[in-house]
């Protein structure tokens, strides 16, 4: 999926050239944009001839002889990690020709650097300053909290008795050397280029280890990714791809802690609940069916461009793209991960059991990576316009297209109301206007969904102003009471009609379903 670089100073053919990445920053220049890359350096493509014990880079990744073998003479991996993709496979890949293994977290292919050794992190160095140089402005850093592992590699704890491999997670997620890693990155490339960054981060929870990374005062990155919100129906222990029942409360609680703990304490939140790595937002949170679908999707742009931080809008989410449908076959999946999943079930129960495949579908259609690389949906041109007409894309694009797409949302003229991408676009622009309040200000809950689907928070700032935020964040209607010593001067926007919503101001609130409602407050 690209993500076993081979060579980290040159573009993919696939995708064009380095003369086009030029051209491109360029052009962005001239409309007031930049260029953010994805750093990827936990891992590297197993195309380094590393196999030679005397290989110069040898060192440069991470191996281990045997721990043994087995009654019939097979090598047995170092310890008990289990692969992040594929929780049945080891996390270590045997090489015959030198008689080890090397750590592979994610793929055989995708074999883990080891930062341990200087001439790595100088290399990442080289490899960071060569397209800042270019041009781009910073990096969005993949697993970036994998880079330090404990060096003992001791076995992870057995959290699934009768299974080989088990998540190693508290051994290589931030480890030991991580901070002083990264405050070597800062030091040697982020500071001198100013640059704009934001870490991949999974499975860091602690409030403290986070504010040491994200700091506004002496942080070593501008701010992280924090899956709180994209991990709520996982089930423990179990990776991403599992399911479980959630409630709104579930989701509301990460989003009210961090709001809260990066304005007390000096970090900065990113604010996305969308990427590449997840299912389709209006999926996943509202009601994507065509009734309540451009509702949802506009509910969820009213809430994220109205929480403090930076916020990461996944292609297709401006749009209201979904998850693809429950009919389509399981050979419409590609990702390893989905691909590893759907395997380890066949084994598990082999292809007679209805039952378990069945449940095994309702998984990947809720929670595949796939859902988020559907090609993109521009126009109602073959192949969406993602490519010419006689290519056929990698994966199959979305049988809506014809009907929701970009340009079709670009050129909405209804008098009634906005298409998803235009109410992006004017939430935007008043997040613009009112950044005291909506990027900068205070953050206060006023609703908590404990007992209902409502999330309601107030945002304050010193130039604009209180504002009220109120989201219906369910599929019934709801009579919701403004809380006494609040006062709404006036409703400014709603996800049900283009102009001010006509609503009460005091006492109760009617929400229809999946309603989301902005208004400005009484001094």
């Amino acid at each position: 999926m690209g993500y076993d670089i081979a060579d980290y100073k040159q573009i993919d053919p696939i995708y064009g050239t380095n003369e086009d990445i030029d051209v491109l920053i360029a052009e962005l220049k001239k409309r007031d944009m930049k260029l953010m890359m994805d750093l990827v350096v936990n891992h590297t493509s197993d195309q380094e001839s590393i196999s030679s014990k005397t290989s110069p880079k040898r060192d440069w990744y991470i191996w281990k002889p045997p721990k043994g073998h087995d009654a019939e003479g097979n090598p047995l991996p170092p310890n008990n990690w289990s692969q992040i993709l594929g929780d049945a496979n080891s996390a270590w890949t045997y090489d015959p020709a030198s008689k080890e293994y090397y750590l592979s977290l994610f793929t055989p292919e995708q074999p883990d650097l080891n930062w341990e050794v200087p001439a790595v992190r100088a290399a990442v160095h080289d490899v960071m300053k060569f397209w800042l140089d270019k041009g781009a402005c910073g990096y969005r850093m993949d697993v970036i909290n994998l880079i330090s592992k404990d060096q003992r590699f001791p076995d992870a704890e057995e959290t699934n008795p009768g299974v080989k491999y088990h998540p190693g997670t508290k051994w290589y997620t931030n480890g030991p050397r991580m901070h002083e890693f990264l405050r070597e990155l800062k030091r040697e490339v982020l500071e001198p280029y100013n640059t704009v960054t934001v870490g991949e981060m999974p499975k860091v929870d602690d409030i403290d280890e986070i504010i040491q990374t994200v700091s506004q005062k002496d942080g070593e990155l501008n701010m992280i990714f924090i899956f709180d919100v994209v991990d709520i129906d996982n089930v423990s222990g179990e990776g991403r791809v599992s399911l479980r029942k959630w409630t709104v409360k579930d989701m509301v609680e990460p989003m009210n802690k961090w709001q809260s703990v990066m304005i007390e304490r000096g970090g900065w939140n990113s604010v996305f609940i969308e990427n590449h790595d997840n299912p389709r937002s209006v999926s996943r949170f509202c009601d994507d069916s065509d009734q309540w679908r451009e509702k949802g999707a506009k509910l969820l742009a009213l809430m994220e461009t109205t929480l403090s931080g930076t916020i990461f809008v996944y292609q297709g989410e401006e749009i209201g793209i979904r998850n693809m449908p429950m009919e389509w076959d399981v050979k419409e999946y590609k990702d390893i991960e989905s691909i590893n999943f759907w395997k380890k079930t066949l084994d598990m129960y082999g292809e007679d059991n209805k039952k378990e495949l069945a449940n095994a579908k309702t998984i990947l259609q809720k929670k595949a990576r796939d859902h988020a690389r559907t090609p993109m949906q521009w126009d109602d041109s073959p192949n969406a316009g993602f490519c010419s007409q006689g290519v056929k894309p990698w994966m199959r694009v979305l049988d809506d297209y014809r009907t929701f797409n970009t340009e079709a949302q670009m050129k909405a003229s209804s008098e009634d109301d906005l298409s998803v991408w235009q109410y992006w676009q004017r939430g935007l622009a008043n997040r613009k206007a009112h950044a005291d309040v909506f990027v900068h200000g205070d953050y206060q809950t006023v609703d908590f969904a404990e007992k209902g689907n409502v999330f309601a928070y107030t945002r304050t700032g010193k130039e604009s102003g209180k504002w009220l935020v109120v989201l219906n964040l369910g599929g019934q209607e709801v009579d919701w009471t403004l809380p006494s010593g609040l006062s709404v001067e006036g409703w400014m926007a709603g996800n049900y009609e283009k102009g001010k919503p006509s609503k009460a101001n005091t006492g109760k609130i009617n929400l229809k379903p999946w309603e989301g409602l902005l208004g400005k407050c009484s001094d």
